[in-house]
Formats: C-alpha cells, sequence, structure tokens
C-alpha cells in the first residue's frame, strides 16, 4: 500500500541529511578535477523526459564532466523523497508535486524547465479521455465519478479539476484513484474507473482503442503550462553548485536538441519504453523550452490553493 504524499515528504524532510551516494567522486561535496561526477536522475518512462535521454546520447552530460545514470518511477511525487534521501542527485516531477513539497518544508531547488503544454486544445499530448460509448460527453459529467490519476495530488489531479470547472462542474466532486499510466486505459475499458488522463505514449493507445478525449486538461490549467521541472535538493545546491551549474547547463542544452528535433525524441522513446515505431509517428509531441513559466507556476499554485491541494500561497522560492 502506498503511504500518502505527506508520509512522503514528511519522511523526504527527516532523511535531508543522508549522505548522498556515487561512484567516483561524491555529488554532495566539491567535485574531483578529471574524474567524472556519478549522477543518478529519477525520472517517468514516458514522452516529457525524452530530452534527458537525448542528451546523455547525444554526450551533453559527459563532455560535462558527469557520468549520468537514470531510473525510472511511477510518478514526479515518488521522486521527490528519493532526491531529497540521495537516492538521485537530481530528479523530474510535475510543478505541483513539487509546490506541495516545499509547503511541507521538503528542502527542494529546480533548476531548468521539463516540458511544457503546447497550448493547444484538442492538440495537447495529454487528455481527459472516458471509454467508447461513454454517456460522459463533458467534464463537468464526471461529478461523482472516478477519474484515474498517476499520483494524487499532483498536476495531473489539478488539471482535470480545473477541466471540470471551466466546464461548469464542481471540482471537488471528482473521485480520484492512483494507478500507473500503462494501467489507466485497461481499468477505463473493464469499467474500474470512468475517465483517466493520460500524457503520450498513453494518449495515443488511448486513442487507438477508441477512448473519447473530452477536455486537453493542460491548457485548461494554465496557457503556456510549465508542467514539469528538474530538482534537486538543496543540501546538494549548497554544497556542490559546480556540480548542479554543469547538470542545468547539460539539460538546458539537451531541451534545445529535443525542440529542435522532434523526430530524434520519437526514436529515442523506443529505447526506454516499448512503443512501436509506428505508433511513436503519430505521438503529439509536448514543448521543450529551457525556462521555467513562472507565471504558469504561479497559476497552479493559485488554483492548487483554491481547490484545497495546497493550504497557503505557493512558496516561489522553488524557482531558480
Amino acid at each position: 500500500m502506498r503511504r500518502p504524499l505527506v508520509a512522503l515528504f514528511s519522511a523526504a524532510a527527516l532523511l535531508v541529511t543522508t549522505t548522498l551516494s556515487a561512484c567516483g567522486s561524491s555529488p554532495d561535496k566539491p567535485s574531483t578535477p578529471g574524474q567524472p561526477d556519478a549522477v543518478n536522475v529519477g525520472v517517468i518512462a514516458i514522452v516529457d523526459v525524452a530530452p534527458i535521454y537525448l542528451g546523455k546520447q547525444q554526450g551533453f552530460f559527459s563532455k560535462r564532466n558527469i557520468n549520468l545514470n537514470l531510473t525510472t518511477a511511477q510518478g514526479g511525487a515518488a521522486i521527490v523523497p528519493g532526491v531529497v534521501s540521495g537516492q538521485y542527485q537530481f530528479g523530474f516531477s510535475n510543478t505541483l508535486s513539487l509546490l506541495v513539497a516545499t509547503e511541507k518544508g521538503v528542502p527542494v531547488k529546480a533548476v531548468c524547465n521539463g516540458n511544457t503544454s503546447t497550448g493547444k486544445d484538442g492538440e495537447d499530448f495529454g487528455g481527459l479521455f472516458v471509454k467508447a460509448g461513454s454517456p460522459i460527453t463533458s467534464p463537468k459529467d464526471l461529478v461523482g465519478k472516478t477519474v484515474a490519476t498517476n499520483t494524487l495530488k499532483n498536476i495531473v489531479e489539478l488539471s482535470v479539476r480545473a477541466s471540470v470547472k471551466k466546464a461548469g462542474g464542481d471540482p471537488a466532486g471528482v473521485k480520484f484513484t492512483e494507478l500507473p499510466f500503462p494501467d489507466m486505459l485497461p481499468a477505463l475499458q473493464a469499467g474500474r474507473v470512468d475517465g483517466i488522463f493520460v500524457v503520450e505514449p498513453f494518449q495515443a493507445a488511448a486513442v487507438a482503442a477508441g477512448a473519447k478525449k473530452i477536455a486537453s486538461s493542460f491548457v485548461d490549467l494554465a496557457s503556456n503550462l510549465t508542467i514539469s521541472m528538474y530538482f534537486t535538493s538543496k543540501q546538494l545546491a549548497t554544497s556542490n553548485p559546480d556540480l548542479v551549474a554543469r547538470f542545468t547547463e547539460a539539460m538546458k542544452e539537451s531541451l534545445a536538441y529535443a525542440e529542435s528535433h522532434p523526430d530524434d525524441v520519437r526514436t529515442v522513446l523506443g529505447t526506454y519504453t516499448q512503443i512501436s515505431a509506428e505508433v511513436r509517428a503519430k505521438l503529439t509531441l509536448p514543448k521543450f523550452p529551457a525556462d521555467i513559466d513562472k507565471a504558469s507556476v504561479q497559476s497552479v499554485g493559485d488554483q492548487a490553493q483554491s481547490l484545497g491541494l495546497l493550504t497557503k500561497a505557493p512558496d516561489l522560492n522553488l524557482l531558480p
């Protein structure tokens, strides 16, 4: 049974003094000249993280003396405690999970953007779906129904609530259950949930299965939405700012490369998922700007507070 997010974040705060692990030079201390820093990054097996895989492939990290290892997790909320405990030196997480973490006193710091919505209704890389033939035709029809999210109280949940509110429904009346992205479509088809919110490559699978898209919820939440960010612990940011700076430079170069090489994004996706080339060719890709859209982060925080997912105004000191 998964622990609640609050418990995860509290545990992370208690583990902040844990020694960061590494091979070669230790990332929580100044780097040793001539020796690469062994860096473990927590990611999710979705299209959003394609830039970091491309960056590793293109040598953007190795040329900055970083020996990069990528470890997959179910969701960004689960990655946060891993970064603070030192299991990962950096992590990928959605914007809301990071805001929730900082509210709970978890010492994390964003270093750069992760990915951004396309901002185009009906043409985004994620969407809210119901099964074919469902009587649900609008997000407001989900009031009293159950929607799957990859982790609770994250940006997916907030986005779905935003779509329900925009459509004239009560966002507090929607029930959410936690499921990994790969399990959502089977659950929808079996009738165990009434709706799912999925991102690529799972959106393409939902469309292929005949599921009906009723909202582009990221677009409903904010224009130019910064959906995710790469982050580190405040401990590492203080003890080894050189490593953080080199990682950030490599990550920004990776984002720029992904933005200008969409075909490479589709290709690299096949190296860390089992998505076929045929399906990858049909994917809608997110945007990969290097910089965080701070206005959208503020909007996420404000809306999360209004819906009770945050108890106070968002702490934007999280941002670089």
